[in-house]
């Protein structure tokens, strides 16, 4: 599949998703939206892929939506709100949630600023390394509209709800050390790719199966009833007791650490 502003490439079993529009701070334009949401299709399809890394080319990771280009085009505008059923998602609701709904770890790096569409982009991540110089803002407020687009499924497990009007109601920027003290981002480091990659190699050493499987417990249950959650822990427990990489797990541990994995078996 060809893409218009991201680079997309597989190395090793990690899939790296590219931000590519560094002349325009990698705003997002209608193109670079229908990137996403189709890179998406192309790594669910993928079994081999291990892990995602979303990053951002040149000075900033990327400064949100691109006002002038959406607003300039009402079709646009419209193909991305638009959604028949009130219950499902529309393109700006895929353009965080679908990440979530990968079987495969996702972690994004960040840098410069990241501001409204691309923080929406980050919370869609299981993972978020930033660098010290980032600036983080949750936008929408300072154009007269609520968050859209699936962020706040993310907001509401990640920090509390009091923080959570603080930052939404004014769309003030914050600093990545503040990020990290209210829980936006996992860490803060010098150098967010070399951990993303570092931690890609811990997860890459882990049953692709059982990686898929905490993830979307970890998803479906975090904020669900009791009774949900011990349900998915057996269903899915059962399916990695039987599953080749389950076996092939416990040789690693036992016998020969280097033994390969095969591609991920089911339907997550």
């Amino acid at each position: 599949m060809k893409f218009n502003h991201i680079i997309y490439k597989v190395e090793d079993g990690i899939a790296h998703v590219i931000l590519n529009r560094p002349e325009k701070y990698n705003a997002f334009n209608f193109d670079l939206m229908c990137d996403i949401v189709n890179v998406q299709k192309v790594i669910k399809k993928d079994r081999n892929i291990r892990v995602v890394i979303i990053s951002g080319k040149g000075e900033h990771f990327s400064s949100g939506i691109d006002i002038k280009s959406i607003m300039g085009q009402p079709l646009q505008f419209f193909k991305i709100g638009w959604k028949l059923n009130p219950f499902g998602t529309n393109m700006a609701q895929r353009f965080c949630i679908g990440w979530h709904r990968l079987p495969v770890p996702v972690i994004c790096v960040m840098h410069g600023i990241s501001y409204g569409m691309a923080m929406t982009l980050a919370l869609g991540a299981d993972m978020r390394y930033a660098r010290p110089d980032t600036e983080l803002a949750i936008m929408e407020a300072k154009w007269g509209m609520v968050p859209d687009m699936a962020g706040l499924q993310t907001i509401r497990s990640t920090i509390s709800q009091d923080v959570a009007n603080e930052l939404i109601m004014t769309g003030d920027p914050i600093t990545a050390d503040k990020a990290l003290e209210y829980g936006l981002v996992t860490r803060v480091v010098e150098d967010p790719m070399a951990e993303a990659l570092a931690m890609a190699e811990k997860l890459k050493a882990r049953s692709p199966d059982a990686t898929a499987a905490i993830k979307f417990t970890n998803q479906k249950s975090w904020n669900g009833s009791t009774r949900a959650l011990l349900a998915r822990e057996t269903l899915y427990q059962i399916a990695q007791l039987i599953s080749k990489n389950w076996r092939i797990m416990d040789i690693r541990n036992r016998k020969d650490p280097n033994k390969p994995f095969v591609k991920r078996q089911y339907w997550w």
